[in-house]
């Protein structure tokens, strides 16, 4: 069984009977003492949140962040999505190198990235890696930091049933790019102060340290906007001597393509479900994991938002929230069906989300079930 490691005084236990067994639910809000990093078992596989909210919104600064996630294994650190604030909170759980205020770099241990879909909260604070990572380190890395992500939907979603109306589209010449155009629409747009750093600085172009691919969906799926989501087997993205790395298409419509990952390592399997309604192929993606990680939206909350008589533009929300995300009280059957040991909320609706709504909608699943803060943190190890 993995082993579980937070420092601290503020650790929040809540043990309820619920479908099968004993359902756990562990939330902790404090971060990992350098030190206590350092003396952990620097060979085992980790698995670190480092961002839990969910949506386009900030929360009124509530600390969960946005949704992100870091894997730490064979001395690389491996992160899905850049929601608001990862970076800090990468800092903070000791996941880069050992630096000084002088010379503090960091970054040079993230080896690669993986981005679920391009929905802004999970892209946001993209940009800081991109340029802040040649001050941060990723000019010392001997190989380029690799980001695997969507690739283009080639249109604009259609528009929503509930809707009467739409505002014009922004840029409709390209209104869906992919990961690798959105970078270089980044960099375009942040020119100024790259050069600048290029020309008065000496840094290199962000282009020799950072290379972006997009994930190519097997033909033989048969994917579309149309089809976003089609029963499929994983499909293998990445691969090196510490990680294999596969994906599976989610149920996130209108955004197309949208993934899960599965993390194979040495020590054990962990999941992403990435936002998603419910979704057989996430089942077959976590099948046998240690840990799945699987986004949860509390419907009550949803139906709550908005007083009848709803506008079009709230009732086309509602429907998007209810239809492409997972209630909460779904989530307990899907890991029970993919037999995994250990089910973390992430990806929360609302983002302070609390335990005391997990233990009351959280059912049918016999493992343990972690409700996700930044810094709640994981060890796989061989038993």
């Amino acid at each position: 069984m993995p082993g579980f490691r937070m420092s601290g005084a503020l650790r929040v236990f809540t043990r309820v009977m619920a479908g099968l067994g004993a359902l756990v639910v562990v939330a902790a809000l404090v971060a990992l003492a350098p030190a206590e990093v350092a003396a952990a078992d620097a060979g085992a596989t980790r698995l670190v949140i480092l961002g839990s909210g969910a949506g386009r919104t900030s929360w009124h600064g509530y600390p969960s962040g946005g949704f992100s996630a870091a894997v730490a294994t064979g001395g690389d650190v491996y992160i899905v999505d850049f929601g608001r604030n990862w970076l800090d909170r990468f800092f903070e759980a000791g996941l880069g190198a050992p630096g000084a205020p002088e010379n503090p770099g960091g970054m040079e241990t993230i080896r690669a990235a993986f981005i679920t879909h391009l929905h802004a909260d999970h892209v946001v604070d993209l940009p800081r890696l991109l340029l802040f990572g040649a001050t941060d380190g990723l000019r010392r890395r001997k190989t380029p930091l690799t980001i695997y992500g969507p690739g283009s939907r080639g249109a604009a979603a259609e528009m929503s049933a509930k809707l009467r109306h739409a505002s014009p589209l922004v840029s409709p010449e390209a209104p869906a790019p992919g990961t690798t155009a959105m970078v270089e629409a980044l960099y375009r747009a942040f020119a100024a102060d790259l050069n600048d750093n290029i020309r008065d600085s000496g840094m290199p172009n962000p282009h020799e340290y950072i290379v972006t691919h997009d994930i190519e969906i097997p033909a033989a799926v048969g994917a579309s906007p149309s089809n976003y989501s089609p029963a499929m087997e994983p499909f293998e993205v990445y691969r090196d001597e510490n990680v294999r790395v596969t994906a599976v298409l989610v149920s996130h419509a209108p955004m197309f393509p949208a993934y899960g990952f599965r993390f194979d390592t040495k020590d054990g399997a962990i999941a992403f479900s990435g936002d998603t309604g419910p979704n057989e192929n996430v089942v077959r993606l976590a099948k046998g994991a240690d840990i799945l990680v699987h986004e949860a939206m509390d419907l009550r909350w949803v139906e709550a938002r908005s007083k009848p008589p709803l506008s079009a533009d709230e009732e086309a929300k509602i429907r998007h929230l209810k239809e492409s995300h997972t209630d909460l009280r779904e989530v307990g059957r899907i890991a029970a069906r993919a037999g995994v040991k250990t089910l973390i909320l992430a990806h929360l609706g609302p983002g302070n989300l609390s335990e005391k709504t997990v233990s009351e909608q959280v059912h049918d699943f016999g493992g343990e079930v972690v409700l996700g803060r930044p810094l709640i943190e994981r060890t796989l190890a061989k038993p």
